[in-house]
């Protein structure tokens, strides 16, 4: 269902209540869907299951921090001989 903001605003406990009990809720604000309230338990499934990136352990105090990292290689540029 697709609540306008004031009645959101107004009706915010059966809002919360259609939540937990059909799902999903949508916001609009002025005729364009602006948010969505969601369960509790879905909210957090849907963060356990979204894509990390590459920088999220690196990041994360949590993460070990002892992964080695190699030395980049130091390469020498030479010109080419593009007429052989």
């Amino acid at each position: 269902m697709t609540w306008p903001v004031a009645d959101a605003k107004a009706r915010f406990s059966e809002l919360l209540d259609a939540a937990v009990n059909d799902g999903p809720q949508i916001v609009s604000r002025r005729g364009v869907e602006t948010a969505v309230v969601v369960p509790i338990a879905e909210w957090k499934r849907l963060q356990a299951s979204a894509r990390h990136s590459l920088t999220d352990p690196l990041t994360d105090p949590n993460a070990p921090h002892d992964i080695y990292i190699p030395p980049r290689r130091q390469f020498s540029l030479r010109p080419v001989n593009l007429e052989d």
